[in-house]
């Protein structure tokens, strides 16, 4: 069995801005981000890490350092969803130019890309699978950090859970937050805890 440590990564300034979309952008960490990373570490400092693993984003990466002191294993399939022209808009800014784009997106149209030329829900839900299949393939057993993404977070979530895609938004990660699930020996999910 694996167990896992699933953080979102702290507060970025595309955060603190309304929500600002930041997918692939490579957005620092406010000092909030800071804060909220430190208290994750106080949260998690009984935990013994086997490994520590985080989006190539710094501030996915660097919430990993703070919250484990631990060297960090980089893997882009980690990376934040490519929101395509939803980058660095708000939602009600990009709803607000095409509707029609946002209501195919939200109702399950299967090869929608975000923001019309991003990445579909399946690819980003696939290939965040994909890095934990590896990982336990790889490691067996053991205990892990992983520091991701909002939106790649919920779409892995999601299908994990057996939810359509398209509801990811009924799942919420603060920022700093850690979910906690484990992967049996026979390959079962089991969600532990969720926004912890």
């Amino acid at each position: 069995m694996i167990q896992v440590f699933l953080l979102r990564h702290g507060e970025t300034p595309w955060n603190a801005d309304n929500n600002r979309y930041c997918g692939r952008t490579d957005a620092p960490l406010t000092a909030k981000g800071i804060e909220q990373a430190a208290a994750s570490r106080e949260k998690l400092k009984h935990i013994a890490f086997d490994g520590v693993y985080a989006s190539s984003l710094q501030r996915a990466r660097i919430t990993a350092e703070i919250v484990t002191g631990k060297e960090v294993i980089t893997d882009q399939r980690l990376i934040e969803l490519d929101f395509g022209d939803w980058e660095l808009r708000t939602k009600e800014e990009f709803i607000a130019a095409d509707p029609v784009l946002w209501n195919r997106w939200m109702s399950g149209e299967a090869g929608i890309k975000a923001g019309n030329t991003g990445e579909t829900m399946e690819a980003a839900a696939n290939r965040v699978s994909s890095f934990f299949r590896d990982l336990f393939e790889e490691k067996k057993k053991g205990t892990f950090l992983v520091a991701a993404h909002n939106a790649v977070n919920r779409f892995f979530l999601a299908q994990q859970l057996g939810m359509p895609l398209h509801h990811y938004r009924r799942l919420w990660f603060d920022n700093g937050a850690v979910t906690e699930f484990v992967i049996e020996d026979n390959g079962d999910f089991v969600l532990r805890k969720l926004n912890a």
